[in-house]
């Protein structure tokens, strides 16, 4: 069974956590994911996750409403307090979560510190991976008991 700390062992490392603070305008988080290829930034004050700031969130609350993303901070529109996992917590789960809560991106916390983010993409990739290893092993046994037929 694979793990958060598995799968973010799979991304590009150093692990770079991409953040906004809360009285930050919501443009320069669009800058940040922009600059970062990402569609999400936590919201971190004071090293403490306060929130998760999604490209959908700026869309909706902001663009939609036709409010300014130059004056508009990000706290005034960002998810409060969102759900976080751990890296001991089995990537299974946090599938279930993301499918069942319609997230896309989960704060990975460890000892009140976060240390990563996943995002459903990161979770697929993991079990594209898990079933290659399957496959490899399953090969590997039909091939060596392949010879006791014989």
């Amino acid at each position: 069974m694979s793990t958060v700390k598995t799968c973010l062992e799979q991304k590009p490392q150093p692990v770079v956590v991409i953040s906004a603070k809360p009285d930050d305008k919501v443009l320069v988080a669009l800058q940040l994911m922009r600059d970062n290829r990402v569609r999400a930034v936590l919201v971190i004050n004071e090293d403490k996750l306060v929130g998760i700031l999604t490209q959908g969130d700026c869309a909706i609350k902001v663009l939609l409403p036709g409010l300014d993303a130059k004056q508009v901070m990000v706290k005034e529109v960002m998810t409060p307090d969102p759900l976080s996992v751990r890296l001991q917590d089995p990537i299974e789960a946090c599938t279930g979560l993301m499918a069942t809560r319609n997230f896309r991106h989960l704060p990975v916390v460890e000892a009140g510190r976060v240390v990563g983010v996943i995002s459903i993409g990161d979770v697929v990739k993991d079990s594209i991976r898990q079933m290659g290893q399957q496959i490899g092993f399953l090969e590997t046994y039909i091939k060596g008991h392949s010879a006791d037929l014989s």
